[in-house]
């Protein structure tokens, strides 16, 4: 008896097409708004890390090709580049305690007599600390082969990330990493370090000494490129960790 009167009922249900559009609008709106904004949050994150990480590159390829030495007014310029490409103006303040963006640039060399990696310098700006060569270990899977004496400029970069709307995202930090040879010089000095490759010396060994990174260096014109040190035939390494 309830099935025969439920079953018709249903039926007729199904085959009605009269409604109200308000009451049908009120249900779907909210639904389409919080898809919309967890859309948004979820794309607006992915291309922020795209950002930073393409600003990465460009610090990493910017040091690569610099044949004098590093020094801190360098590295302060480098941190405002970052903020000015990621679009988080930052000034680097000695002794402040937070920020929102940081970033380290460390040279490190190998070793093929022991196998080992060596940190030759770094600096790090915003809450960064200086990575210090025991501190290599857990890089060790993410470097690559290199040649002996060989460096790499690694760049790290992290910034606190905050979505808009709370859709399930929590705020996070977005951090890139990438590194890459030097190009026009065996390796990136910091200021005042001579590590015996022909920094201000005339009688270092090497037919140039643009290649030797000699502070005195007077056969410097690198316009068609002869002057390159480009031991990966002119491709920097990147790896996003």
């Amino acid at each position: 008896m309830l099935k025969t009167k439920i079953i018709p009922r249903l039926r007729r249900f199904t085959r009605d097409s009269e409604g109200y559009i308000t009451v049908e609008v009120m249900i779907m709106i909210p639904i389409l708004f919080v898809l919309f904004a967890a859309s948004w949050v979820l794309f607006d994150a992915f291309r922020q890390h795209s950002v930073d990480q393409k600003a990465n590159y460009a610090i990493g390829d910017m040091l690569s090709r610099e044949t004098d030495a590093i020094d801190s007014g360098y590295v302060d310029n480098a941190f405002r580049l970052l903020g000015l490409l990621t679009r988080n103006p930052v000034e680097y303040v000695a002794g402040a305690t937070s920020y929102p963006l940081d970033m380290r640039l460390t040279v490190v060399s190998y070793r093929e007599s022991n196998n080992t990696y060596s940190v030759e310098w770094s600096a790090a700006r915003g809450d960064a600390v200086e990575l210090r060569t025991q501190d290599l270990d857990d890089y060790l899977p993410h470097l690559p082969v290199m040649m002996d004496s060989g460096q790499i400029i690694l760049v790290e970069t992290w910034e606190d990330y905050f979505p808009v709307f709370n859709v399930g995202l929590d705020p996070m930090v977005i951090r890139t990493y990438s590194f890459t040879h030097p190009r026009y010089a065996p390796q990136v000095l910091w200021a005042g370090e001579n590590n015996g490759w022909g920094n201000g010396d005339q009688d270092a060994p090497g037919d140039s000494l643009c290649n030797n990174n000699a502070e005195n260096a007077t056969d410097c014109n690198n316009e068609d490129g002869s002057n390159n040190i480009e031991p990966n035939d002119g491709y920097g390494y990147y790896y996003d960790w």
